[in-house]
């Protein structure tokens, strides 16, 4: 089972690992640790590479050069085309999907003061805060998490954003301050999702790995993920989506903002949820008739 080395997605493997031990086949894993360039680049904030594959090539290269059988990613780190011969066998249900706020002072986001510094290096979290407040003051904050929460407390920022699901994996849930409503902040593509990856002739692998996919969130993803490739979105443009299924029906909110938040769409769609490749497309479709085609060429 492949898996970068860091805290986070050393727990995120261990949750699929436990995942595959509840069904007592009498199963043993190897973890293998793989370093990816966006490893070696940590020092730098997410949104300045364009590459789609920055946490995750090395992986599927194992993967694909048979060196493991399983590869375990957050899914939004997934690039929306898989390389050829690999599929995404599995999709656990679906952790926290919002984005957590925590501030040195315990204020929560209504309560920070004018000109407070916000760290975050996600345009999508950057351009919906200053949607919101265009008070603050947004900063570039890199590494890890615990790096973040090093720098927040030694006064560097007010406050920091990062994912929810993130922090609960780590255990540290109990660190946010507010964890911010989708009316204010729109996750990343498949956030709080997991996506445990196999090759596409491995059938023994893929057998084993249905037993525990999640089909709602899996189709909550997959609309997500259309909704993206329509877009034709890269790292550096601010798009947000999340879905969620509920018996029959799929429900998508998508949004596409300029880098300064002065430009925003967000809309939402309600469809079948029999086919959520065509809902995220038909979401992107609707907003590039509004005119998210001019912000994401001046993105």
């Amino acid at each position: 089972m492949g898996t970068r080395g860091s805290a986070l997605a050393l727990a995120q493997t261990k949750q699929i690992i436990q995942a595959l031990a509840e069904l007592k086949l009498n199963l043993r894993f190897e973890v293998a640790e793989i370093k990816t360039k966006g490893d070696n680049l940590r020092d730098f904030g997410e949104g300045a590479f364009d590459g789609k594959r920055l946490f995750t090539k090395e992986i599927e290269e194992s993967l694909i050069n048979k060196q493991i059988r399983i590869a375990v990613h957050s899914m939004k780190d997934l690039a929306t085309e898989l390389p050829t011969g690999l599929r995404i066998a599995a999709v656990p249900q679906r952790a926290d999907h919002r984005d957590a706020l925590i501030s040195r002072n315990k204020r929560k986001f209504e309560q920070l003061s004018g000109g407070a510094r916000v760290g975050t290096s996600s345009p999508r979290r950057k351009t919906q805060l200053l949607a919101a407040r265009n008070d603050l003051h947004i900063v570039d904050m890199r590494g890890n998490v615990d790096t973040r929460l090093r720098k927040l407390e030694a006064g560097e920022y007010d406050a920091i954003i990062v994912a929810a699901a993130g922090l609960s994996r780590l255990g540290m849930e109990k660190r946010a301050t507010e964890l911010l409503s989708t009316r204010v902040m729109l996750p990343a593509i498949g956030q709080g999702a997991l996506a445990v990856e196999a090759r596409e002739d491995d059938e023994e692998m893929l057998k084993l790995l249905s037993c525990i996919n999640h089909e709602p969130t899996r189709r909550a993803v997959d609309a997500e993920r259309a909704f993206a490739t329509k877009l034709r979105a890269n790292c550096k443009t601010p798009i947000a989506a999340f879905a969620t299924v509920h018996e029959t029906k799929l429900k998508i909110d998508g949004m596409v903002a300029s880098s300064d938040g002065r430009m925003l769409l967000r809309t939402q769609l309600i469809s079948d949820k029999l086919n959520p490749k065509k809902s995220g497309e038909e979401l992107a479709e609707f907003l590039l008739s509004k005119g998210a085609q001019l912000i994401l060429e001046a993105t």
